[in-house]
């Protein structure tokens, strides 16, 4: 999936985690992650981005995430937002199997 402009989705309350996401020309995925857990969620958080994205079809891009102590479903749901804007899609959210 191509990804057209720049997108963010999320906050940076707590619990939640503020995702921004870049259309990249080449070079991968690309993951600039902060967070209080990084020590102990990081590797967690970064596959659920890579995950995410390959579902999508992203393959080039840049992601920052500013996660603020933010559950699993939360990073896959905000990350899931931010890609619809940037590929300017609309998502079917009534699918079972997202």
């Amino acid at each position: 999936m191509e990804l057209k402009k720049p997108a963010m989705a999320g906050t940076t309350e707590s619990g939640d985690v503020m995702v921004t996401l870049r259309p990249e020309a080449a070079g991968g995925i690309t993951i600039d992650l902060t967070s209080d857990v990084e020590v102990l969620f990081g590797d967690s958080i970064r596959a659920t981005v890579r995950q995410v994205l390959g579902e999508f079809g992203v393959e080039n891009a840049r992601v920052s995430l500013v996660d603020k102590g933010a559950l699993d479903f939360v990073i896959r749901a905000r990350l899931q937002c931010a890609v619809c804007r940037a590929a300017e899609i609309e998502f079917d959210w009534s699918r079972e199997d997202n």
